[in-house]
């Protein structure tokens, strides 16, 4: 994916049409003077005179003559009519060519879509369209997030449309795709790209573009972990060491990967798994974890800092600002805790 095309502008189309508006004006303006020009040299006509035979002429109103036509001025009329025809069909026939392009092109919805993530705030930039990268937005999708997809291969980019993601088409390493993609307004950013150097460098980018952001990279090589994590990246992941431990935990432990995979899915179950964070003044702050039992929201832990983990918490534990809580309940129950959060 490194090699492709540079993000699509959405101001190329529209610059395309001011040129052409330019020169149109620029003929017909010219156009007017030299027949106005004609009938003053040509016959000795005042100028307003001259300007309103060559402006009734060149739009074939019909209006009668200004002044007897001789030979000469007749002469010129013609020159003048025929003209006028040509400006008519000339810019029929531009705007014919300038509309077939923008619908042939594809630039029209190119620039819906920019204007689209334009707008997007708090959204995660998804770079790479496959097998992984898919099952990904989906997912994010059925988390009720907006994705924004970022890949170099047309046929991807078409996949993901039909899937309904907005898509920018460039190389994600290049500052000006991810900048297309709004990272500096994004909450998170995946990259499932097949190439751990590719994923090194869409995180350096993204990483250098908005250090708040969330990353999460895909490992494809063994010990490729470590780069990506020196690249910027929060979390790894390895599909296929992830694949050969779910593969045994099957094994060992299949109703308890049943149980969580329920949870963590999409109306599988009467309730769910989240994580909440609690925020400084909010009104989880200083609660306790019996308070939020009394809610039929259960606390399974309580993550101080990365990776600290506090299972299982005694009902009189007070929660404090930054901390983040693993907890279980309805759907309806978690959004409220959210909100409070």
């Amino acid at each position: 994916m490194i090699a492709g095309p540079a993000p699509r502008s959405a101001a190329t189309a529209p610059e395309l049409s001011r040129t052409h508006v330019r020169a149109w004006l620029s003929v017909v303006a010219a156009t007017v003077v030299i027949g106005a020009v004609g009938y003053v040299l040509l016959a000795s006509w005042s100028i307003g005179d001259a300007l309103y035979m060559t402006v009734i002429t060149l739009t074939t109103v019909g209006f009668r003559e200004v002044r007897e036509l001789d030979g000469v001025t007749r002469t010129w009329t013609m020159i003048v009519a025929i003209g006028g025809v040509g400006l008519i069909f000339g810019s029929v026939g531009i705007v014919a060519e300038y509309l077939v392009s923008e619908v042939t092109s594809g630039r029209r919805e190119a620039r819906r879509m920019a204007r689209a993530v334009e707008e997007l705030r708090d959204h995660y930039i998804l770079c790479g369209y496959g097998r992984v990268g898919s099952t990904v937005a989906r997912e994010l999708e059925h988390g009720g997030q907006r994705v924004v997809v970022v890949d170099v291969h047309p046929e991807s980019l078409a996949r993901a449309v039909r899937d309904g993601h907005l898509a920018v088409e460039g190389d994600a390493t290049e500052n000006a795709t991810l900048m297309a993609a709004g990272v500096e307004r994004a909450r998170g950013l995946i990259t499932t790209i097949d190439s751990d150097a590719h994923n090194v460098y869409v995180i350096l980018s993204a990483r250098a573009l908005n250090r708040r952001l969330f990353v999460v990279g895909r490992a494809n090589a063994a010990g490729s972990e470590a780069k990506l994590t020196q690249a910027g990246a929060d979390r790894v992941v390895s599909p296929y060491a992830m694949a050969g431990r779910r593969l045994a935990e099957l094994a060992l432990r299949p109703r308890v990967v049943d149980f969580i995979d329920a949870a963590l899915s999409h109306g599988e179950l009467a309730f769910s798994m989240e994580e909440v964070l609690v925020a400084a003044g909010g009104r989880l702050d200083g609660a306790s974890v019996g308070d939020l039992r009394e809610q039929n929201v259960f606390v399974l832990a309580v993550v101080r800092g990365e990776r600290e983990y506090e299972a299982n918490p005694p009902a009189d534990r007070r929660l404090a600002a930054g901390e983040t809580l693993i907890v279980s309940g309805s759907a309806a129950q978690l959004e409220t805790l959210r909100d409070q959060a």
